[in-house]
């Protein structure tokens, strides 16, 4: 849909009619920014709707109804409620409908009187307001980047663990897991335990993309949640590694005895182990390097934003990525879910981001002695011999690692030896078919930016995310695998916490088998994808199709935020999807 920027004129109390960003059976979305043209040590938004709304979820504020059911007034909460000249207050809604509602909204703000630039009231004073993403940030080809983006953050927030901040935005998640050996962090997928190589792996490409494409989520207004997403990993990481014992924790919680139990988080009782690499039989050192990696790149990423907890990054990254290559293999204690088959990919990329870092020419050439020379299979948890080769690139330009990037994308785009569904998606295997797209889709507008091939493969990686988007024919076309984009898209996701009611009502076993939609809207989650007929069954017991992953995300994520670069640079392709969706 378009995005509005709309003017108006402030005397003592400001309104404005908005739209939903998007809207579904049973609810819509909205995102309102609004510059601050006063000092105010307090605030009150009221909405007035079109339509009757059941109930709002708002994450910067606490909703209650007015008059009648379709009067809302949001207050502040307390850490949020002092705003000043310049700043931007901005919130997201989730409204409740009994239908598929999409009403217009009268917005009214509290607050700001007086001439402009000063306090007090009386005066007029020209404000505006905006529904982000900001005008033509992120839309391009009937599809809203942005919108997308913004959803993709909402799952890592959904997938947290430990104490919940005050601004959680999920309000059906609350503290979990405060007995582990280190709190905090994320849960892996639909299950509650925390592998230290995924989380690693989605931690250091959603780094890469941010470090990379910053400017897209800055064009969406998306930039500061992101650092919120992304400390979270970040911090884990730094209180799961004891540089002075040389202990890593990297996992916690035990495969089997989790996938046994069906329920929130929350309500967990089961053991859940703290596994540790402290000797160098212990291995790790595929986990270790991934995690030096993520770290430095987070060391760069927050430098301008925050020096303290930049240099805090750089000092874990360095004497971690000391420990991992005094690391004899591969950690095996998460097999088999997670087992690695190598840790020359992680110390490869480990030895880029620190020498990016500190600009200490030894880490750029113990990265280069880490380098496989030959085409990458796919970029995976597991496998990131191509991460390896487009980072050594981007740093050197040497042709030496060009000349592989250009086979892993010779293997990719059509005529290779990766299949294609009909309608497009290229379709590496059965497991996160969705997961591996959008991860090549990264590299691939990625290696672009790098000056290779860049008009072929910006065309490439933009179709893929197009087809996960909508360019598809299933459930008779436009129908999104990112859970919450667009009117249809996945309703039953193998995710235990949403597919539970409200608290305090009970979850169990039940609703792994449960007919009907999820009660909790899992808004971002990338599900598995569909079979490489392009056949997709929305079933939670498929955890095939209906799977999602800190990893499936990432790489999907990491593109949405290239792609808004692209529209923002004009650099958008021109594409053509096989299947593309027609409905706006």
């Amino acid at each position: 849909m378009n995005l509005l920027l709309l003017p108006l004129l402030v005397v003592g109390v400001s309104s404005v009619t908005l739209h939903p960003q998007s809207h579904w059976a049973g609810g819509f979305q909205l995102q309102v920014e609004i510059p601050v043209t006063c000092e105010l040590t307090s605030w009150k938004v009221h909405l007035t709707f079109s339509e009757d709304v059941n109930t709002i979820e708002v994450w910067a504020g606490t909703a209650e109804q007015g008059s009648s059911s379709r009067e809302y007034i949001i207050t502040n909460k307390e850490y949020d409620a002092v705003q000043h000249t310049g700043d931007t207050l901005s919130f997201s809604l989730v409204a409740r409908t009994s239908g598929d509602s999409n009403p217009s909204i009268e917005a009214t703000i509290e607050g700001c009187g007086g001439d402009s630039g000063s306090s007090g009231s009386g005066g007029n004073t020209q404000t505006q307001w905006t529904v982000a993403p900001s005008s033509g940030g992120g839309s391009a080809g009937g599809k809203d980047y942005g919108d997308a983006l913004a959803k993709s953050i909402l799952f890592y927030d959904a997938q947290r663990s430990g104490k919940l901040p005050a601004n959680n935005p999920i309000h059906w998640r609350g503290d979990s897991a405060l007995g582990d050996c280190v709190v905090g962090g994320w849960y892996d997928a639909g299950d509650h335990v925390k592998f230290g190589l995924p989380f690693g792996a989605a931690t250091h490409i959603l780094l890469w993309g941010l470090q990379l494409f910053k400017d897209g989520y800055q064009r969406t207004n998306q930039l500061d949640n992101m650092y919120d997403m992304i400390k979270w990993g970040l911090d884990y990481m730094l209180k799961a590694w004891n540089p002075s014992t040389k202990e890593l924790v990297v996992q916690i919680g035990d495969g089997n005895a989790d996938h046994s139990f069906w329920g929130r988080p929350e309500d967990m009782t089961m053991n859940r182990p703290c596994l540790k690499v402290r000797n160098p039989q212990d291995g790790g050192a595929d986990i270790a390097g991934e995690w030096a990696a993520a770290l430095a790149a987070g060391s760069i990423v927050f430098k301008d934003k925050d020096s303290s907890y930049a240099s805090q990054l750089l000092t874990a990254a360095e004497s971690l990525y000391s420990f991992a290559k005094s690391q004899h293999g591969v950690f095996n204690g998460s097999a088999p879910f997670y087992g690695s088959t190598g840790f020359k990919d992680e110390l490869c990329e480990g030895g880029v981001w620190l020498y990016r870092a500190t600009n200490n020419q030894q880490y750029l050439s113990q990265a280069k002695s880490y380098f496989e020379d030959e085409w990458a299979w796919g970029l995976s948890w597991d496998d990131k011999k191509i991460a390896c080769q487009v980072l050594l690139y981007e740093t050197t330009k040497d042709n030496t690692y060009r000349v592989d990037i250009e086979g892993f994308m010779q293997t990719w785009m059509p005529g290779g030896e990766v299949p294609y569904t009909p309608c497009g998606l290229a379709w590496r295997d059965k497991w996160g078919s969705n997961r591996l797209a959008g991860n090549a889709a990264f590299i691939a507008i990625a290696a672009a930016e790098a000056g290779i091939n860049s008009a072929e493969y910006r065309k490439w990686g933009v179709e893929q995310i197009n087809y996960l988007l909508g360019d598809n024919h299933h459930d008779g076309g436009c129908f999104s695998f990112e859970i919450g984009y667009g009117s249809k898209f996945p309703r039953s996701p193998h995710h235990r916490a949403s597919s539970c009611p409200d608290m305090p009502q009970p979850c169990g076993g039940d609703r792994a088998n449960a007919p009907g939609p999820s009660p909790q809207i899992l808004y971002g989650g990338l599900v598995g994808g569909p079979d490489q007929s392009d056949n997709y069954n929305d079933s939670r017991q498929d955890y095939v199709m209906n799977e999602v992953a800190l990893d499936y995300n990432a790489g999907f994520q990491s593109a949405l935020a290239g792609i808004v670069h692209l529209i923002g640079t004009n650099n958008y392709p021109t594409t053509n999807n096989k299947c593309p969706c027609t409905s706006k």
